[in-house]
């Protein structure tokens, strides 16, 4: 496939990490041209701008806020793309979500596409490094989806089965406001386990 990253910090790159090693075409986008071109160069991807032709998946790499302004800022270029956001809208303080208990971030970047764009949640329980390594003590990463359009949802299971993490089907997007307020946890945790953002959340039968 044809991945659009737009947001080349520590998680697109870890993003595009598994996307390339999966054999996908990567594009990176960033605020700053220079960041993605360094990005493109390290991970022998490419780099462009938003007024670039858009991958048939668009990765949101971005804060919460700054995806749905971008999403207002694309309008009509998102039409027909699959749009993943990976953001986890924390409050000011780090101890809560910044969302509505009744949406999420997900949903609310939903609510700013163009009709036809079609909102899958995933990636946001997965750390940069861990993508980098694609697992955490020898288990694969496992990678929470949310969406309401099948065909979306298993474009984005596809690129993760490809990058060697396994995909887990959370439901429709309301379930994005779960596995962002699991991620809050798994956030939280961190100083108590000392687990220096080394951690994944895993589910083991």
């Amino acid at each position: 496939m044809n991945v659009t990253i737009i947001g080349a910090g520590n998680m697109g790159r870890g993003i595009g990490t598994r996307l390339i090693a999966g054999g996908h075409k990567v594009t990176f986008v960033d605020a700053n041209p220079e960041t993605a071109q360094k990005a493109a160069a390290d991970l022998k991807a490419e780099s462009a701008t938003l007024d670039a032709p858009l991958g048939d998946v668009v990765v949101l790499a971005v804060w919460y806020g700054t995806n749905i302004e971008i999403a207002k800022q694309l309008g009509n270029k998102l039409a027909g793309k699959v749009v993943v956001d990976i953001a986890n809208p924390l409050n000011s303080t780090y101890d809560g979500l910044a969302t509505a208990p009744d949406s999420s971030s997900a949903e609310d970047l939903a609510k700013a596409l163009v009709d036809g764009a079609k909102v899958v949640k995933a990636f946001n329980t997965t750390y940069a490094g861990t993508l980098l390594a694609g697992q955490v003590a020898g288990q694969p990463l496992d990678v929470f989806i949310a969406g309401d359009d099948a065909d979306a949802k298993a474009k984005v299971a596809q690129l993760v089965a490809d990058g060697g993490m396994r995909a887990i089907d959370a439901g429709p997007l309301h379930r994005a406001r779960q596995i962002e307020g699991m991620q809050l946890l798994h956030i939280t945790l961190q100083g108590t386990l000392g687990t220096n953002w080394g951690s994944a959340l895993k589910i083991v039968s």
